[in-house]
């Protein structure tokens, strides 16, 4: 069991934290609610659907929302272009149970079209806008979207050609016709003018859908996991919860809110910055900082001009602002934590992040299926206990089962993680099979190997599916290796991670090819540029003499691979 330290910490256990923030009454109060059938623990307080969340945010009023560059956007002018551009779709034939496709880069439209689809009752369909043309492609026709919005970037990748209804922003005068999202709405230098609307009078319901995130398949293909108002908006009152349950166990009451400001620099198509980021600063009224890319210099500004208080996003980025050169030559002291998630990060890290800046380590875990948030670590417990990803939320619950999915294995044995919570999706975007091997009576099979503590802690031991996490993007495993074998000189193709000291992991791939083909490293890593993501791109692809190694049942040895990889390449645990 937890015991107070010789510092006096902690001075709450989890339970007595629980007990006085959840109670009767209370902020953080939770109680029951039928969720498809399943009675689930939610929150009692906070916003219930998104439109809430919009309304709540507009009196915030002229507190600045959103910088990019020179542009800066209050809350108010946000909300106004949010309802003017949600009329606006609603005359192009938009509403309930439409999807409408979002695929642009961090802008101050994307948010603005996020609200303007949700709040006609309309399902948003954030497309990944590192995808090539042939992903794009494919999400728009696999969720049947009625209509896309993106920027002149994404635009261009897609040969000026999408197939549905189309928006574009910031493209001059290089789109057809009523095609320019700032035919509709202006652009955001504009939007502070533009008169007060009240939202579309729609009907909406906490469990109504409301968006779909792709995340890559296991079987090679993404599959669009289906969110609802209420999984959305969860976030927001979980990640103030776990703000206020830090000072309760260092012995402190919780104090009044304070602003902050956030430096972005994690997409807003994942579902940590926006259902995540994005929702708590709606709701808090925090400042959004937004970036192009991440660049190290550009942030060391950023956070000195715009006094970022919060910072980080993967564990890339969060070594990049502790070990950059260039920090020593600006005023980064209003920053207060580095949180990030999303890849595996080293102990060394949580410890660096105090020790080098002062700042509050922050992690947690979550996957597209959670909408976001499920565990949350930081402050003294992530220095603690820097292996785990946190105790979960308290409408939370976690269980760790034997991998046949048959018992509940004891407090401290490994097994596969299975989530429970109004953060858990509905399911796949049609795939009923696998929604039915997934979701399970109210429960995510996660995939994920972990144990919990006494306390309740979560411990990420290995990962069940075979997927690579390279810098918070994941990476299918068969997905690459089917782009492989269309390859005409492939015979084999296995791929496999390798360890990366910022990135987490990178993927690698060992092939075996046809008798009589030749075929370069280069010319491969071209073909798989050419149909992926760059970030799915193998950072090395040998070509072996022989098949690949099996075993009795002809399944692929990939840790024997792995390991004659990561010789070759000089790539060990904490390389790169």
């Amino acid at each position: 069991m937890e015991t107070t330290t010789s510092g006096g910490w902690p001075q709450m256990s989890l339970d007595e934290v629980r007990a006085r923030l959840c109670g009767p009454g209370a902020t953080f109060e939770t109680e029951t609610a039928d969720i498809r059938g399943i009675p689930t623990r939610v929150w009692k307080n906070g916003p219930k659907t998104l439109p809430d969340l919009l309304r709540h945010a507009a009196g915030h009023g002229e507190a600045t929302f959103l910088v990019l560059d020179g542009e800066r956007v209050s809350f108010a002018a946000f909300a106004a272009a949010s309802a003017h551009l949600a009329e606006a779709l609603a005359g192009r034939g938009i509403g309930r149970g439409d999807r409408v496709a979002l695929a642009m880069r961090n802008l101050p439209e994307f948010p603005v079209a996020f609200f303007a689809i949700v709040s006609l009752g309309a399902i948003v369909v954030p497309l990944n806008a590192w995808w090539t043309r042939g992903e794009l492609l494919f999400g728009l026709k696999d969720s049947g979207a009625k209509l896309l919005l993106c920027d002149a970037e994404r635009w261009d990748v897609l040969e000026r050609g999408a197939g549905v209804d189309t928006l574009v922003c910031r493209a001059g005068g290089t789109v057809p016709e009523g095609s320019a999202l700032e035919a509709l709405i202006g652009p955001p230098s504009s939007w502070a003018a533009l008169p007060p609307k009240p939202l579309p009078d729609v009907a909406i319901e906490p469990d109504d859908h409301a968006t779909i995130f792709y995340t890559s398949g296991t079987t090679g293909k993404p599959k669009g996991a289906l969110g609802t108002h209420r999984s959305s908006v969860t976030n927001v009152m979980s990640s103030a919860y776990a703000a206020a349950a830090k000072h309760m166990r260092r012995g402190e009451e919780p104090p009044e809110p304070t602003p902050k400001s956030t430096l972005l620099t994690i997409p807003l198509f994942h579902v940590t910055a926006c259902n995540a980021r994005m929702m708590i600063s709606l709701y808090a009224g925090y400042k959004i900082v937004l970036t192009r890319k991440w660049d190290p210099t550009e942030a060391f500004r950023l956070i000195e001009r715009e006094r970022i208080t919060h910072a980080g996003g993967v564990p890339a980025i969060a070594w990049s602002l502790i070990e950059h050169p260039e920090r020593k030559n600006h005023d980064l002291s209003s920053l207060e934590a580095i949180a990030y998630g999303g890849a595996p990060a080293a102990p060394e890290l949580v410890r660096k992040i105090k020790e080098m800046t002062g700042c509050e380590p922050g992690s947690g875990w979550g996957m597209t299926e959670t909408s976001g948030t499920v565990t949350i670590h930081g402050a003294e417990d992530y220095l603690h206990r820097p292996e785990s990803c946190g105790p979960p939320v308290p409408v939370a619950e976690l269980r760790i089962m034997s991998l046949d999915g048959e018992r509940e294995m004891p407090v401290g044995e490994d097994g596969e993680l299975w989530v429970k919570g109004p953060m858990v999706v509905e399911g796949y975007w049609n795939d009923a099979d696998a929604t039915a091997e997934t979701f399970k009576e109210g429960w995510l099979k996660t995939g994920d190997v972990a144990r919990l503590d006494e306390e309740g802690f979560c411990t990420i031991v290995d990962r069940a599916k075979d997927v690579i996490i390279r810098g918070g993007e994941n990476i299918y495993s068969i997905e690459v290796e089917n782009c492989l074998y269309e390859h005409p000189g492939v015979v084999e193709a296995c791929v496999v991670p390798l360890p990366h000291r910022t990135l987490g992991e990178e993927p690698a791939a060992a092939v075996f090819l046809a008798e009589g083909q030749h075929t370069t490293e280069a010319e491969l890593r071209a073909w798989t540029a050419e149909r992926l993501a760059a970030f799915k791109v193998p950072v090395a692809i040998r070509t072996r003499k022989a098949p690949l190694p099996r075993n009795a049942n002809g399944k692929v040895l990939k840790p024997v691979v792995r390991a004659e990889l990561a010789q070759e390449l000089g790539r060990g645990e904490g390389a790169g």
